[in-house]
């Protein structure tokens, strides 16, 4: 395992990177969007812990995703069930490890909502988790947009521990919290980049959203204007999921077997 340390320029390239490999295989990536979106509705429904639940699968789904970038690049088909790969392809050992990790990611969540706790007294995690009724009047007074802005900010350390912490656990066999470790320090070494990544993503979120609602409104179809942003919102995430291999690529300098199409990576 190699760390490399790249120029911020390379945020853009991961950035084009997640959407030309989304373009290679469109269909299978929305395919294993919509099966993870539908099993983690499933499981949040179970009594008790279904709220809590999912949280435990990201580390795992987010190898599966990975799994899926690595072998659309190879040219194999891929299917829905690659989404269980980190818990079925590498042993018991990385299943524990990825499970692990699961339970530390909803650990370092619960800290999340704590902070955001803090600006609007768990309003938002109340919103968040759907728990009981909310007056409108009380969601109306309270301070949620703050609340926001404090997660997102005690998101970030949380985002760059489990960056590339699962697929280090499940491809380079890694302990969890030396996985961790080791995701920090390479966020933080490609900080540059990762704002330059993060800033085109929130740019081009930003830009279908208000392009779509403006586009609807001039047609005089605003009142479908949610109806054409959902599937649009939908293709950009799952674009952006793929621009996770990317990162890792970039990062660690794994080589797989590519396509003589796809764009090259600027020299660090």
């Amino acid at each position: 395992m190699q760390l490399i340390e790249v120029p911020a320029k390379n945020g853009y390239v991961w950035f084009r990177q997640g959407v030309w490999l989304f373009r290679k295989n469109p269909l299978a990536f929305l395919t294993i969007f919509f099966t993870y979106l539908i099993a983690m509705t499933l499981v949040s429904r179970i009594p008790v812990v279904g709220t809590v639940l999912p949280l435990a699968f990201i580390p795992g789904v987010a190898v599966g995703f990975m799994a899926a970038c690595r072998d659309t690049i190879a040219g194999k088909p891929v299917f829905p069930t690659i989404l269980v790969d980190g818990f079925r392809s590498y042993g018991a050992v990385v299943a524990r490890r990825l499970m692990v990790l699961g339970v530390l990611y909803i650990a370092a969540m619960a800290l999340v909502f704590a902070g955001s706790a803090l600006a609007d007294g768990g309003m938002l995690f109340k919103v968040m988790m759907g728990s009981g009724e909310i007056e409108p009047e009380a969601l109306a007074n309270s301070a949620i947009p703050l609340a926001v802005l404090v997660a997102l900010g005690f998101y970030i350390p949380v985002s760059m521990l489990f960056w590339f912490a699962p697929v280090l656990a499940a491809w380079h066999d890694v302990p969890p919290v030396k996985a961790m470790f080791f995701s920090v320090v390479s966020c933080w070494r490609n900080r540059g980049a990762f704002i330059v990544y993060a800033a085109l993503w929130f740019a081009s979120a930003i830009t279908v959203s208000l392009g779509l609602s403006a586009l609807m409104q001039a047609l005089g179809a605003a009142e479908y204007a949610l109806a054409v942003l959902m599937p649009a919102s939908v293709i950009l995430t799952t674009m952006l999921y793929c621009s996770f291999y990317a990162t890792y690529r970039g990062c660690f300098g794994m080589q797989t077997p590519e396509k003589a199409d796809q764009p090259d990576t600027p020299a660090a």
